[in-house]
């Protein structure tokens, strides 16, 4: 069932949490060995079920939105006294001490966190392969990727252990996931949600999310992890931005050049029936030019390296980390990062290295900054012509395991996804029409973008097209 659905019924008495965490926890027990969406399972969400049922009962009408509502959170989100390793071998016996934001929140709504999910090693890939615990398969068909970096995330949901889990997007590790899996998968404006407690990747573009099955759940578990945080310096108020108004009839931009970049021809198909669908629905679709988007996956692959080379010095076996000894400092640093990371992990903190470097910081890290700030003024003045910017989410459905062994094929599967966070946008997935590989009916996804702090464009027009509210 939906968020919607399990409050309604907990309000009507036909369901209680105890019974639905008792559900949610065998299910995972029957499918989670093969899935592997899980790194972690709480045992103790019973006991907090049996409180939420307490508070149900002796006022129903005045519970937090999400009480008895289970949850899964990605395992680079910190919640206390729970193991958080990011997928890593490096803080494979790290547990956290204090919460995040985004956790207390969850929390004060009612929420309770069933497990914590599997991930790509500090959220570094686009399959979920890369993570130092095994790799978590796509409930839809097991032969594929569920997406990344917080596939583990979506394989929960689409495998029906909890009706909402929270990942996070720093390249569209959100949306990507939720194309693969048939989900609805959100990424908001940055700073509408506190980083604090977040394992940082690349701290511009980190942003964490629901994934969903409707898009009315994803309004309702984003309300409460959204707002500002006295721990987190970049998060925004209200009236940061221009205020975004829903309207009845949006005017949707195609950036058809764009869409000239790898994609597959029948995922082309299902976008163009989807926007088809728009044009029924009395919305109006024209085609806009976005020129600089198309440097956007390069330009994300100089930035987001080098924050990852920043971030992740601190794990070096002595601060934050497992410690491997060797003979003086410099080999205790060099056993611990050499045996604790993996390849794409390493290959991410030497590229950024370099790109910030004596003699390359102007000619790359320099230059990307200036094309993601001329990306920031192209997107602007698109939207003062249109409404909402639509893509397909993925250039191709989800992809078997071991077939993107190169890693520049892997890359370009966040062609799409990567310019929402380089400029700060919003944007969401949410499912078109399948595609058949092999004789499976496989998801994909649309993307809708919006301007700063247009969560609310996104969320209606998203509702009218996949909740059919």
């Amino acid at each position: 069932m939906t968020v919607r659905e399990l409050r309604d019924k907990y309000l009507s008495g036909e369901v209680s949490p105890v019974t639905v965490i008792k559900e949610s926890l065998g299910l995972i027990n029957d499918k989670d060995e093969e899935i592997h969406a899980y790194l972690d399972v709480y045992e103790n969400a019973l006991e907090e079920a049996v409180k939420a049922e307490e508070c149900l009962s002796i006022d129903k009408d005045d519970t937090p939105p999400l009480t008895g509502i289970p949850i899964a959170i990605k395992n680079n989100i910190l919640y206390k006294a729970h193991k958080a390793t990011g997928g890593s071998k490096i803080l494979e016996n790290y547990t956290a001490t204090y919460n995040a934001t985004i956790v207390d929140k969850l929390k004060k709504a009612g929420a309770i966190i069933v497990g914590s999910t599997n991930m790509d090693e500090f959220a570094m890939g686009s399959s979920t392969e890369n993570s130092a615990f095994g790799p978590t398969k796509n409930p839809t068909d097991i032969t594929r990727v569920p997406g990344g970096s917080s596939g583990g995330s979506a394989a929960a949901v689409a495998m029906g252990s909890v009706p909402v889990a929270i990942g996070t997007d720093t390249g569209g590790s959100i949306r990507q996931p939720a194309s693969y899996c048939g989900l609805v998968g959100f990424k908001p404006t940055y700073g509408a949600v506190s980083r604090y407690g977040l394992m940082a990747m690349g701290s511009s573009l980190d942003q964490a999310g629901p994934l969903t099955n409707t898009v009315t759940d994803a309004e309702l578990v984003h309300n409460v992890i959204a707002g500002q945080d006295n721990m987190d310096m970049t998060t925004i108020s209200n009236d940061t931005y221009p205020k975004v108004e829903e309207k009845d009839k949006y005017t949707i931009g195609v950036p058809r050049d764009f869409l000239a970049s790898g994609i597959d021809e029948d995922v082309l198909g299902a976008f163009e029936s989807h926007l088809e669908d728009l044009r029924l629905a009395g919305h109006d679709v024209v085609d806009v030019k976005l020129p600089l988007f198309a440097k956007g996956l390069a330009a994300y692959y100089v930035v987001m390296p080098a924050e990852v080379s920043s971030n992740l010095a601190r794990y070096d076996g002595i601060r934050y980390g497992s410690r491997v000894d060797g003979e003086d400092l410099l080999a205790v640093y060099e056993n611990s990062r050499g045996e604790g990371f993996g390849d794409e992990v390493k290959r991410r903190i030497l590229l950024g290295t370099y790109v910030l470097s004596s003699g390359y910081y102007d000619a790359y890290y320099g230059k990307a900054e200036a094309v993601r700030q001329l990306m920031r003024e192209e997107l602007n003045q698109v939207f003062t012509e249109i409404d909402i910017i639509a893509t397909p989410t993925a250039p191709t459905p989800a992809f078997k395991f071991g077939a993107q062994k190169d890693p520049l094929s892997m890359y370009k599967q966040d062609i799409f996804t990567v310019p929402v966070n380089l400029t700060g946008v919003p944007a969401i997935s949410i499912p078109a029409k399948s595609v058949e590989r092999e004789g499976k009916s496989l998801p994909v996804g649309v993307q809708y973008i919006a301007p700063h702090a247009g969560e609310v464009r996104l969320f209606d027009l998203g509702k009218r097209m996949h909740d059919q509210v």
